[in-house]
């Protein structure tokens, strides 16, 4: 199993990116995904998860209302919208799957998610 993230950039505050995870040696449509990002020296952080079947998703409370996470079931993916980019948005974001298919929950803990991709690197300057 590979995830490929890809995406990211550097931009300016207030600006869009748009991150994809493209998965291959396994179905994404079929199990959990989330986006988690990482600053030096501090701990994965989750950004935002959605469910195998696309009916839930859930974000943490600093991207809510300005992230959007969807699957795109003919590029095996799932993308994250980022609109209304902040300074303390910058970080390498991750994508990474859950073990278990179709799964209800979005969980939040790094620790619960199986395979990871190499992440990618946003950074936006104020």
């Amino acid at each position: 199993v590979q995830l490929q993230a890809s995406g990211g950039g550097q931009v300016q505050a207030g600006d869009s990116l748009r991150l994809s995870c493209e998965g291959s040696g396994r179905n994404l449509m079929a199990y959990g995904v989330a986006w988690f990002r990482q600053v030096p020296g501090k701990e994965r952080e989750f950004v935002a998860g959605i469910s195998w079947s696309g009916q839930t998703t859930t974000y943490s409370d600093a991207v809510k209302d300005r992230f959007t996470i969807s699957r795109d079931g003919a590029k095996n993916s799932v993308n994250l919208q980022m609109n209304s980019l902040k300074a303390e948005d910058t970080a390498a974001y991750y994508c990474a799957t859950i073990g278990g298919q179709y799964i209800v929950d979005v969980p939040h803990t790094a620790a619960e998610y199986e395979f990871w991709g190499q992440g990618t690197l946003v950074t936006v300057s104020s």
